[in-house]
């Protein structure tokens, strides 16, 4: 390895929707974008099975494939893909910043692009890993139509977790949520709403022991963690619902994050408090979370980094 860094235009960390999304517009723009796609290229879009919610695919298209799309835009493009993780960044002082990848190789970059995104926190139990994608998911929006007039299971006690619920109830025929204290996290307001949706039946002090089933969902064995006693119940769909964690770590040091670790970014732009550092998809987006939103972020922020780049680059030929 050459001790000499190297100078990048333009870096993309990460590369789900919003990364690629930004490497499509970073690319037109001539400003040179090289994506590092992280520990799981294509984000968690490539452990979705069907996507029918993002426009454009008619027949709907499996996560994987929709984001070997994206990738394939993006590269042909202009942008050059790598796979690696940014492993330490120094954004002190004025860019071009420090960037390590893979605690080896060190980069200067004019701009940066955080689109890190966030990962779903799982139980962590065997069966839950086992089952992923065939009838296991961490989105109800995503995945709830293909439980149409079916039985499901969610788990959480949140605002989101409400608010999956309920829409759950809309399209399946019954919902169980498994609440593991006797009470609610959520606000009044949520609780009400899942209160009085007929159809969705609360287990308050419950566990999930175990996820049923082969290769599917099957059923889930719920246990009462006050009385230890267990019970089955049939359910074709397992949702989690127990919140996420983005994934920002790696900038806590330099960037403005919420309590929870979500990046903050300027009204109406993708900008953070760090000069030619922009984030977008779901590092700094925890109310939407969705593919296409993702995507749109990633467009904000390759236009915020061009015209960054455009402004400097006027004001270093006067």
């Amino acid at each position: 390895m050459s001790n000499t860094p190297e100078k990048i235009e333009c870096l993309i960390v990460g590369s789900g929707p919003a990364g690629y999304t930004a490497a499509i517009y970073a690319a037109r723009a001539d400003i040179k974008p090289v994506v590092y796609a992280g520990m799981q290229p294509g984000g968690q879009l490539t452990i979705t099975t069907d996507v029918e919610n993002y426009p454009g695919y008619p027949e709907g298209i499996m996560g994987p494939e929709m984001m070997e799309n994206f990738r394939k835009q993006a590269e042909r493009l202009g942008t050059e893909v790598r796979y690696g993780m940014v492993t330490k960044v120094d954004f002190t002082g004025k860019p071009p910043y420090k960037i390590q990848v893979d605690e080896k190789h060190e980069i200067l970059a004019e701009t940066v692009i955080i689109s890190t995104g966030a990962s779903a926190k799982w139980l962590g139990i065997p069966s839950e890993e086992k089952l992923n994608g065939r009838g296991v998911s961490a989105c109800a929006v995503c995945d709830g139509f293909f439980f149409k007039g079916k039985d499901v299971a969610i788990v959480g006690a949140g605002d989101t977790a409400c608010e999956e619920a309920s829409y759950l109830a809309k399209i399946c025929s019954k919902v169980y949520m498994i609440v593991r204290r006797g009470e609610f996290r959520a606000s009044k307001a949520m609780q009400h709403r899942v209160q009085n949706t007929p159809n969705i039946e609360i287990l308050f002090n419950s566990e999930t022991d175990e996820i049923l089933g082969e290769n599917k969902v099957e059923g889930v064995r719920v246990k009462n963690n006050k009385s230890g006693e267990t019970r089955e119940i049939a359910i074709q769909g397992f949702f989690v619902a127990i919140g996420h964690q983005p994934n920002t770590e790696i900038f806590k040091e330099y960037i403005t994050m919420d309590e929870t670790g979500y990046i903050i970014t300027q009204p109406d732009s993708s900008r953070t408090n760090v000069e030619g550092v922009f984030a977008c998809g779901d590092a700094q987006d925890k109310v939407y979370r969705q593919a296409v939103t993702a995507a749109g972020t990633g467009c904000m922020a390759a236009l915020d980094a061009e015209r960054y780049l455009s402004a400097k680059h006027a004001a270093g030929s006067h």
